[in-house]
């Protein structure tokens, strides 16, 4: 069994990096697309993807260069990657009907981010007990 895990054929820091990344970039486009009322400034809260995706970017980079944590790197995102996921998926099923399509796809997204990142969490944490025990 091979001891470096992928899925996807992407690393988990890589894919804590491209994930990151993705929803950094969704956060500005989404901040900068809005259209506020006359007068008013867009909404802050347009650039919550943002402000998910830039721990995961942080934590895949870490891991990266201090392999002896990679590990506990690895656990914080999965706690961001859980925050967004019921964060997320809660503020859906709450507003759905009255959420703007921007911010419908960025909870879809915080959702859809979440779901597979701990879903390739999971898998990775499970091939890394199995090296170590076997």
């Amino acid at each position: 069994m091979s001891e470096e895990f992928t899925q996807w054929g992407i690393t988990i820091p890589g894919l804590a990096n491209m994930y990151g990344c993705i929803l950094i970039f969704w956060g500005l486009f989404s901040y900068f697309a809005q259209t506020p009322a006359e007068g008013s400034d867009p909404s802050i809260t347009a650039m919550i993807p943002a402000f998910m995706g830039l721990p995961l970017v942080m934590m895949g980079v870490l891991s990266k260069f201090n392999e002896a944590n990679r590990h506990h790197y690895m656990h914080v995102s999965m706690v961001v990657a859980l925050i967004m996921l019921l964060a997320g998926g809660w503020r859906m099923v709450k507003n759905f009907s009255e959420m703007s399509n921007l911010g419908l796809i960025s909870h879809m997204l915080l959702v859809l981010v979440g779901a597979s990142f701990i879903f390739a969490g999971v898998k990775s944490f499970r091939h890394a007990r199995l090296v170590r025990e076997g």
